[in-house]
């Protein structure tokens, strides 16, 4: 019987390509990662055929029965069946050491999404750590589909996508297609997959606007907005007093009024109308300042914040100055001390958890202002 020895060379240059394969791995894992595969050649051969795989045996996540897989590695069973017993999906093949620094969570691995994710893997080992973690972080927080065009915005504008404001984009994202759902009725633009990063982000930044106005703001009008309605020189003033109000005013005028909700229910501001003969000419805010503790114009624009024109400021100081000022209670209340609508925000987020099973830190049960503000 003839015996084949693998030449001495060839050993060397493959034991040389493993040792340089391993130095790739993130350097807090490097010993975890080495020491498990000097255990078996067939585990050594797993950073050259699947880095994501021996990394996940090296350093399994929580609750994971790695001993199994590795078992069927030592066998020489096919890599598909080790994954599976690593629950590891084989897409992640593909991606170099560099990708891994942390206990692999659970991954997108529907068929669609295998189709199409290889289309935006990244090619550079250094965005491959972040690009695996926004991938995990937004198909976990949305949904597959969401976790491919993630994938593609980070291919394509790497720096372009905030990694800070995920949350809010997966949640909206999530919402936009729950159309039987108060937060998805809140939505002026929901989202699709050709939308880019940019363009996400606004539209997830308009409905985190009116999510803050509706939990602010019950669904009850301003009960005092301490001035009455009236006409002076043919404009005519209309109280903002109800959130269906002041988004109407926002969207016609195109203005932030609607970002106004925290201050309104601090009794700090209250918003008004003008208008000329039915149609909106601008908007008036009141409140303090400029050291005067009796109602003051603190704002008044045109449509699209262009200064309103002379008369248009007669006419409002006019009506300001027919009231008995020195009467009105605009007594503030301190920061952060009006609560949040709690039926608002069950009525909010209540599908989510149910839909995801569980209720995120982020995402308490009670209303938080911490939470909104960092939503």
């Amino acid at each position: 019987m003839t015996t084949h020895l693998v030449p001495a060379p060839r050993k060397a240059a493959r034991a040389d390509l493993l040792e340089r394969q391993l130095r790739r791995y993130d350097r807090r894992n490097t010993g975890a990662v080495r020491s498990l595969a000097m255990r078996h050649q067939r585990i050594a051969d797993l950073a050259l055929s699947f880095p994501a795989l021996l990394f996940a045996l090296a350093v399994p996540r929580p609750g994971l029965d790695a001993a199994r897989a590795l078992k069927r590695v030592i066998d020489g069973c096919e890599l598909s069946e080790v994954a599976a017993a690593a629950e590891l999906p084989m897409w992640l093949r593909k991606l170099p050491p560099e990708a891994f620094a942390h206990p692999l969570p659970r991954l997108p691995d529907g068929e669609l999404f295998r189709r199409q994710i290889g289309n935006h893997l990244p090619r550079s080992p250094k965005l491959a750590h972040a690009w695996l973690q926004v991938v995990a972080e937004v198909g976990a927080l949305a949904h597959e589909q969401a976790a491919v065009w993630i994938a593609r915005e980070l291919i394509r504008q790497p720096e372009g996508v905030k990694r800070e404001r995920l949350r809010r984009v997966s949640l909206w994202i999530w919402f936009s297609v729950q159309t039987a759902t108060f937060a998805h009725a809140l939505m002026d633009r929901c989202w699709t997959p050709e939308m880019g990063f940019e363009s996400a982000l606004a539209a997830a930044d308009d409905w985190r606007t009116m999510i803050d106005l509706h939990v602010n703001l019950d669904s009850q009008p301003i009960a005092d907005m301490w001035l009455q309605p009236g006409r002076v020189g043919g404009y005519d003033f209309h109280p903002l007093s109800s959130i269906a109000a002041i988004a109407d005013e926002a969207n016609a005028m195109r203005n932030c009024v609607r970002t106004y909700g925290y201050n309104l229910a601090h009794n700090r501001w209250r918003l008004w109308s003008i208008r000329l003969d039915g149609a909106r000419i601008a908007t008036l805010k009141i409140g303090t300042g400029y050291g005067d503790p009796l109602p003051n114009i603190i704002e008044l624009k045109g449509a699209g914040n262009t200064a309103a024109p002379r008369e248009v400021w007669w006419a409002a100081r006019r009506w300001l100055n027919m009231h008995d000022l020195s009467q009105i209670d605009m007594a503030r209340r301190n920061a952060g001390t009006v609560p949040l609508d709690r039926a608002v925000w069950l009525s909010l987020w209540r599908p989510y958890w149910l839909a995801k099973r569980r209720i995120p830190e982020w995402l308490p049960l009670s209303p938080s202002r911490g939470a909104l503000n960092t939503l």
